[in-house]
């Protein structure tokens, strides 16, 4: 069975830093997202890790944050069925402090139907996705960490030519660590190391 080796990975030019396998590509160039996010998949398993970087939602207290931006998140991709499985509480992040303003954390985790691009619904896959924010309140900024894994493959999906149609291959059998550790590797090992980045008040 091949080792999923997992290393530490600099994010956004260095400032920031998380672990997560090697088998993750950078593909944030090619899929030309905004600034504010990088993009790391696995083309051979359909799995995706993405970190974003938004201003602080105010208006949305910590305890529902993480269901809040699952819950936006299915709303933005049009998602059918979406449902959150489960949600944690919340809690004070140990060393990811600015000044004297806490880092607290929650996390969700969801169900939903989507497709890729432009397909259709008929091309729709189904996927369970692992998200966490962390409230980095000193700097006023939501982080997003957000864990695609595809439950069910639609064949007309963009998807099915990579890895195949129809019920996911678990994690395991392919000698991967299942997306649910490679989820809670990225949440725990995530660290900043350049503050200025949230801006010159930082």
């Amino acid at each position: 069975m091949p080792e999923d080796t997992s290393i530490e990975r600099p994010l956004f030019g260095g400032a920031i830093s998380s672990t997560f396998p090697l088998r993750f590509q950078d593909v944030s160039n090619v899929r030309q997202v905004p600034d504010h996010q990088e993009v790391y998949v696995d083309p051979s398993r359909d799995e995706s890790l993405i970190f974003e970087l938004l201003e602080l939602k105010v208006d949305v207290a910590d305890n529902s944050s993480a269901t809040w931006f699952l819950q936006d998140l299915a709303s933005e991709q049009d998602a059918e069925g979406a449902m959150v499985i489960e949600q944690s509480g919340v809690f004070e992040v140990d060393g990811l402090h600015f000044g004297n303003m806490p880092t607290v954390i929650t996390t969700a985790v969801g169900q939903m139907a989507i497709s890729k691009g432009r397909q259709g619904r008929e091309a729709q896959n189904l996927v369970k996705v692992y998200l966490a924010n962390l409230r980095l309140k000193g700097v006023a900024t939501d982080v997003l960490i957000t864990a695609y894994e595809p439950i069910l493959i639609s064949p007309l999906s963009e998807s099915a030519a990579n890895v195949g149609a129809g019920v996911a291959v678990p994690a395991e059998q392919r000698g991967c660590l299942p997306m649910s550790e490679v989820f809670k590797l990225a949440v725990s090992s995530f660290k900043v190391h350049n503050w200025s980045l949230f801006g010159p008040s930082s």
